[in-house]
Parts: structure tokens; C-alpha cells; sequence
């Protein structure tokens, strides 16, 4: 297994953990794109992002979703070179090249000394946590997509992603449109027994989630609090979330603090456009206003989201063994043409006032954050 990534810190706390969602490093200079936030990933303990799209130059298009394209193998170096630890895997658009694409992924990040977890040439593989060592402690993370396409998920036989089941309306096939309703029996079971096992094993658990209703602020779907809610009570520590392309609220469950859209890291791409030769990918993108109500702004070419999503952030929890976790958030600008770089002053004010307006409005009990050097922490 390529999960494993060598700490050598001598300390017993606080550990400093950073949470990025999104990350799609499909344009040239992959560096130039991180470096807004590298200081952030760079000056922690363990920075853990969600890779989202296969990088390889190989395979053979998915079908059944708008299959994204390859992004190069060796944009995956960057990410180590600007601070990240780790990597999560599973989610709609991994196998969107098929084995070969995840082969590529996988084999470009045990290059890069990055742990991954969340997909593989099959379930066993894409179930397994990634552990990894800090100082005599454990830290697992658990990565699963929760949004479909079907297609796109691992079995014993078949190369793909760790999904949890989440039950459609009319019970038909999981696509990530589909009016996602309940957590099913199936899911319960593999998060209960995955959880369970990682935890044997670890100090502290991580269960990162593909989650959410792309591309619209606010909103949780029906099925994602009791979701977040059962992955803590089968004993995970932390929930970090993404897939909607845009931040959402956070809460806290039983202590434990669950980020319900961390939003994009970095995603820059020109594979969102409508002026391009993909057929599919070029109708997605001329029907996003119809579906979603809005028109990107033009100035961001390589990161065409709602215009709220120039608000993102990073996830920050300082874990202290043996002590209740402190978490906040790093507040984070989108400028164009899609560049992530840290926020500060008024502009870091506005951010931190955008989540604790979102997280409220979302009906989610009431945040409110601040400033403790580089992070806004949450204050009890």
C-alpha cells in the first residue's frame, strides 16, 4: 500500500492539521496555482487535500457522467512541493479514464511521497485508510464518494472509488444528480465496519466525504448531516467534505467537528468552458445556468464557479493527544482567473462572516470564529 508518509517530529502535540477540498491542477505551472496557499499547507503537521480528477495521459473515457479529462502526471509533485501530506481519491470523476487513469494517479503519487486512500484497482484497495505516523501517534483517513456516478465505484473485480450508498428518491441508479435522500443499510454497514477498523489502529480518525449539492450556496442535502453525524458516532474524529465546488456550513457533533464543504483548494481547468471541442463537457457547461441560476464571471476562465466560491477556505484543527480538538478555519480569496491565495485583512473578515453566515442559514447551530495567527478558531 502507498500510504504511508514519514513525520519526524519530536513533540507530543498540538498537531496541526490543515483540510483542503478540491483540488484540480489541470493548467500549466501547477506551483504558480498552489503557492497562494502553500504557506498555510507548509507550516503544519499534516495538510490533507482531495485530488479530483485521474492524472495520466492514458485510458479510456467513463461513460454515464461529463467525464473529465486527464491532467497531467507530473502536476502531482507540486502538491508535495507546496505542502501537502496526504491525498483523498474517492470521488465522481477518479475513474473517469478508467484503470488505467487511477494506475497513473496512484503510481504518480507514490512517487511524490504522498498518501492517498479512497480508490484502486479494487474495493479492498480504495476501502483501506491511509495511516499515517506522527511522532509515536496514528493518524487514519477514510475516503469515500458518496455522490455516484455508479460507474465510477470499485467492486472485487473492477478498478474505481470507495463509495457509501446514498439512497435516491425513486430508487434509481446514483448519479450526482440524482435527488439524493437517505443513508442506506449498505452505507451504514461499511462505515461502521471501515471506521471501527481504523480506529484499532490510530490516535485519530479522518473520514473525508464526497458529498453535497454542487454549485449552490447554503444548502445541505437531506441525507448529509445524518451522514456526518453516523461517521462520528461510529468513532471517527474529524469529517472534512467537498465535491460542491463552493464552501458550506460547519458544526459541531458530540465535539467533534464536521466541515460540510470545504469548497474548492485549487481548481483551475480549462475542461468547465462551453467554448471547447468535448461535445459532453461543452453542454455541461452552457447548461450550468439553467440548472444552477447563475453565469460565471468571464474574468475567471480556469475557475468558472458561483460567484460566492471566490469566498473558500482551508479546514484548521490543532490536536493536542488526549485533549478535545480545536478547530477554525484558514480564510482563503479566489482571485482570477482562479488562483487560491490566504486572505487577510478585511478581505479574511469577509470570508470568516460569509461561513458563519452560511453555516446559520443552513439551519446549522450557530459559529463563531477568531483570529489566532494565520487561522480563525473556533470559540466555545
Amino acid at each position: 500500500m502507498i500510504n504511508n508518509v514519514v513525520n519526524n517530529s519530536k513533540r507530543r502535540g498540538p498537531y496541526e492539521i490543515a483540510l483542503a477540498g478540491d483540488l484540480v491542477l489541470d493548467a500549466p505551472d501547477p506551483d504558480h496555482w498552489l503557492s497562494g496557499i502553500a504557506g498555510a499547507l507548509q507550516s503544519v503537521d499534516l495538510a490533507i487535500g482531495h485530488v479530483e480528477v485521474p492524472h495520466t495521459t492514458r485510458g479510456a473515457e467513463l461513460t454515464g457522467d461529463v467525464p473529465a479529462p486527464g491532467a497531467a502526471p507530473e502536476a502531482i509533485a507540486a502538491l508535495r512541493r507546496n505542502g501537502f501530506s496526504a491525498v483523498t481519491l474517492a470521488g465522481n470523476h477518479i475513474a473517469d479514464q478508467g484503470a488505467a487513469g487511477i494506475e497513473d494517479t496512484l503510481s504518480a503519487l507514490a512517487d511524490a511521497g504522498l498518501a492517498a486512500c479512497g480508490a484502486g484497482p479494487d474495493l479492498e484497495y480504495a476501502r483501506s485508510p491511509a495511516y499515517l505516523p506522527l511522532d509515536g501517534c496514528t493518524v487514519a483517513i477514510l475516503s469515500y464518494n458518496c455522490v455516484g456516478p455508479e460507474a465510477s465505484w470499485a467492486s472485487d473485480d473492477r478498478a474505481g472509488c470507495a463509495f457509501l450508498r446514498i439512497e435516491t428518491e425513486d430508487g434509481s441508479p446514483v448519479a450526482p444528480l440524482a435527488p439524493l435522500q437517505r443513508v442506506g443499510a449498505d452505507a451504514r454497514r461499511v462505515l461502521g465496519t471501515d471506521v471501527r477498523k481504523a480506529r484499532a489502529r490510530a490516535d485519530i480518525v479522518i473520514v473525508a466525504l464526497h458529498k453535497g449539492i454542487v454549485h449552490t450556496p447554503v444548502t445541505l442535502a437531506a441525507y448529509e448531516r445524518p451522514l456526518a453525524h453516523l461517521a462520528v458516532d461510529c468513532g471517527a474524529d474529524i469529517v472534512a467534505s467537498h465535491h460542491a465546488h463552493i464552501v458550506k456550513g460547519i458544526e459541531v457533533y458530540r465535539g467533534k467537528p464536521i466541515f460540510h464543504g470545504l469548497g474548492n483548494a485549487c481548481v483551475v481547468t480549462r475542461a468547465l468552458a462551453p467554448d471547447q471541442a468535448h461535445p459532453e463537457r461543452a453542454a455541461w457547461a452552457r447548461r450550468r445556468r439553467e440548472l444552477f441560476g447563475f453565469e460565471p464571471d468571464p474574468a475567471y476562465e480556469l475557475a468558472p464557479f458561483h460567484p460566492e466560491a471566490t469566498n473558500a477556505m482551508l479546514g484548521r484543527v490543532s490536536w493536542t493527544p488526549g485533549e478535545r480538538l480545536q478547530f477554525g478555519i484558514v480564510p482563503v480569496h479566489v482571485e482570477a482567473p482562479g488562483r487560491p491565495v490566504l486572505a487577510s485583512g478585511a478581505r479574511a473578515r469577509e470570508v470568516v462572516a460569509y461561513v458563519e453566515r452560511i453555516t446559520q442559514a443552513a439551519g446549522l447551530p450557530e459559529l463563531h470564529f477568531e483570529p489566532a495567527g494565520d487561522a480563525w478558531m473556533y470559540c466555545q
